[in-house]
């Protein structure tokens, strides 16, 4: 990928944001689904840090920086779509050591992350530290040649602190931070979901599939979200869909499951470029 090629990407991502209507960004596990995403019309991707971890055989959290940024890089060359790149806590114990952490996965084509305020340990980071952490990770999407988009996460509701107040204070304090976009993950219903969009100035990102029913896009949009993306949800679905086949196998003796499989050919050409 060339320098311009990853820089036009960065600004179509950019503007997705500024449009009026919410914008759809999946989370492909593999190039293989990446093709699909594209093939589907979809206008930007996202990792998942879920999906590939149990695409490589391991728990959410365990797929080292390394991985990671080969998982980056398979995906941003298997389409031409934007790309960007669920970081978890960073990869970073400190603030100071985030820098290089963005502008790897940047050099790998991403153009844009999410960095939440959970430690891989579970609990959330004290809020001045995870201030200091955003900032740093602002300034060092400030210093790539291209426009990186930086999401900021508040992980409340996730690490069984399900506050809205402290949420809100959060996600004001990470967008003054800097950061282009806010996500608290979990939201469970759409008052707190209108009373987080209500209460901030940057585009709110919500995930579907997490937990109860999610409201339809065209709610979302009622709701003043710009961006729905789909976390873990399409890779469960899969894996679900695999173990399914192989229950059936092992403990009925039938093949019923191939009813419910995509022809070959379909595949075959969808991964033709």
């Amino acid at each position: 990928m060339t320098g311009s090629d990853i820089a036009d990407r960065a600004r179509i991502f950019r503007r997705l944001h500024d449009g009026p209507r919410a914008f759809v960004m999946p989370n492909p596990w593999d190039a293989g689904t990446a093709r699909l995403v594209e093939r589907a019309g979809f206008a930007a991707i996202a990792t998942t840090s879920a999906g590939h971890a149990f695409s490589q055989g391991m728990p959410d959290g365990h797929a080292s920086l390394d991985a990671l940024l080969l998982h980056v890089s398979d995906l941003a060359a298997a389409t031409t779509l934007p790309l960007s790149v669920d970081l978890e806590d960073g990869f970073a114990a400190t603030a100071d050591t985030l820098c290089p952490v963005v502008e790897a996965v940047a050099g790998a084509g991403a153009v844009g992350a999410s960095i939440e305020d959970r430690k891989r340990s579970g609990e959330l980071y004290p809020i001045g530290e995870a201030v200091e952490r955003v900032e740093a990770f602002v300034a060092a999407a400030h210093a790539l040649p291209f426009p990186f988009t930086v999401t900021a996460r508040c992980e409340c509701f996730l690490a069984g602190q399900p506050d809205l107040d402290e949420t809100i204070r959060r996600l004001r304090a990470y967008e003054s931070a800097g950061a282009d976009v806010v996500y608290a993950p979990g939201l469970p219903t759409r008052n707190e979901i209108r009373t987080v969009v209500d209460a901030v100035q940057s585009p709110v990102n919500v995930v579907a599939g997490l937990g109860g029913a999610t409201p339809s896009i065209a709610e979302l949009e009622r709701l003043g979200v710009r961006r729905i993306s789909l976390g873990s949800a399409i890779a469960r679905v899969a894996f679900g869909a695999v173990q399914r086949a192989l229950d059936e196998v092992q403990t009925h003796g039938t093949f019923g499951f191939e009813a419910d499989a995509t022809p070959y050919a379909e595949l075959d050409a969808a991964m033709a470029r």
